[in-house]
C-alpha cells in the first residue's frame, strides 16, 4: 500500500522524466515529441545518429530509439550504450522489430511502427513506472524483452 507521501513523491519524479527521441525521420520525431510534451514531460532532445544520441545521453531518462538511423543500423548499439553506460530506459520504435527480437542488453522492449500517440503515452507511462519501481500495465503493443540480456 503506497502512502500519500510516497504517491506524491512518485508523481513528482514521474513528471521530471526527460525523453530523448532517436529517429532519423524528422516528421515522426516531431509527432512523438508532440505526444511526449502533451503528457507534460520534457523532450531531452532529438538525435538521428549515434554521435548525437550519445551527446544527449546524460540529459535523458528514457529514449525512444529507431533501429535504422542516418548512420546505418546503429539503433541496437545506441540502445545498449544508453542503457548500460548512462542508465537510460530504452524502448525501440521500428518498422523492423525482428532486428531486435532477441532483445538488446539493458533495453525494455520494442514497438512496431507505425505507433499511434496513445500507444506512445501508455509505453512512456510504463517506462516511467519501471524506472521508479512502481507497478504498471504493460501496453499490449509493447514486446517486453526478458531481463536476462
Amino acid at each position: 500500500m503506497l502512502t500519500n507521501v510516497t504517491r506524491r513523491r512518485l508523481a513528482a519524479e514521474a513528471m521530471n522524466q526527460r525523453v530523448m527521441i532517436v529517429e532519423d525521420e524528422f516528421l515522426i520525431a516531431l509527432d512523438v515529441a508532440e505526444t511526449i510534451e502533451s503528457m507534460g514531460l520534457e523532450v531531452a532532445g532529438f538525435a538521428n545518429a549515434r554521435k548525437h544520441a550519445l551527446a544527449l545521453a546524460a540529459h535523458a531518462d528514457i529514449a525512444l530509439v529507431d533501429v535504422n538511423l542516418s548512420d546505418g543500423r546503429t539503433g541496437p548499439e545506441i540502445g545498449r550504450e544508453l542503457a548500460q553506460q548512462y542508465g537510460v530506459t530504452v524502448i525501440f520504435m521500428t518498422g523492423n522489430p525482428d532486428d531486435v527480437k532477441d532483445g538488446v542488453a539493458g533495453s525494455l522492449g520494442v514497438l512496431t511502427k507505425p505507433v499511434m500517440p496513445d500507444v506512445v503515452e501508455k509505453t512512456i507511462d510504463y517506462a516511467i513506472a519501471n524506472r521508479l519501481g512502481a507497478m504498471a500495465i504493460v501496453p499490449r503493443e509493447l514486446k517486453v524483452f526478458s531481463q536476462n540480456h
